[in-house]
């Protein structure tokens, strides 16, 4: 009896040995102790956190982040306030004394300016300004349709940290088919000299008239568009 009880318990034994070899071990989520090194991860309050892998003494300590980490949540895609890149909303300019300002012909005008024709011109020479959407070169191909579809001349530069191109075209001026804008029929030998403010809505400013007189404007025109600077 003392010999079957006996092999019973070494079978157990047996059995419970090649049990526990056979174990696979399961990972577990928190870090495995150790006597060195340790990890730093981010806390949900926006620090970050030392997580040893030795044995903890005391409670981990919360790191700073600088201000430029911590100012934006993770993930959130926000830029910090007063990120550049914005256009300006309004402008202001210093119109030249041989520019005379005139009532407007539209609502939609910010400005009128005459300009004392130059023989032989037959008429005054007139400079509108106006805030209106559309970009830029949407605009000079609707000015290149008013002059026969003549080619226009443009250039970019940079006012008073406002971007600007100016518009140049020479030929017969149809008119500018605004509400409000006085239509006398096609004129011959007209220039448009007009600038472009990249603002938000783009300010619009179109000089047209005779050859002569806009030629002897253009100094003056040149001035103003010097005077350009956001408000």
């Amino acid at each position: 009896m003392n010999r079957a009880v006996t092999a019973v318990l070494v079978g157990s034994c047996l059995v419970a040995v090649a049990l526990a070899c056979t174990r696979v071990p399961v990972e577990s989520d928190k870090p495995a102790p150790s006597s060195t090194g340790g990890a730093v991860v981010l806390a949900p309050s926006g620090s970050a956190v030392v997580i040893t892998h030795g044995p903890i003494t005391s409670a981990p300590h919360p790191i700073p982040l600088p201000a430029a980490m911590s100012a934006v949540p993770m993930g959130s895609g926000a830029a910090p306030a007063g990120s550049a890149g914005a256009l300006p909303a309004d402008m202001t300019w210093t119109a030249p004394p041989s520019f005379a300002t005139v009532p407007n012909a539209s609502t939609m005008r910010k400005a009128t300016y005459k300009i004392t024709k130059v023989a032989p011109d037959a008429d005054d020479a007139e400079m509108s300004v106006l805030a209106a959407s559309g970009g830029v070169a949407a605009n000079v191909q609707r000015w290149e349709g008013q002059f026969g579809g003549a080619k226009a001349k443009t250039s970019e530069r940079t006012v008073g940290g406002l971007k600007v191109t100016t518009v140049e075209i020479h030929g017969t001026y149809a008119g500018s088919g605004m509400p409000g804008a006085p239509s006398s029929g096609p004129k011959e030998k007209q220039v448009l000299l007009a600038a472009i403010v990249e603002t938000e809505p783009e300010h619009f400013f179109k000089l047209v008239g005779g050859e002569k007189t806009v030629e002897k404007a253009r100094p003056d025109f040149e001035k103003l568009v010097a005077s350009f600077r956001a408000k």
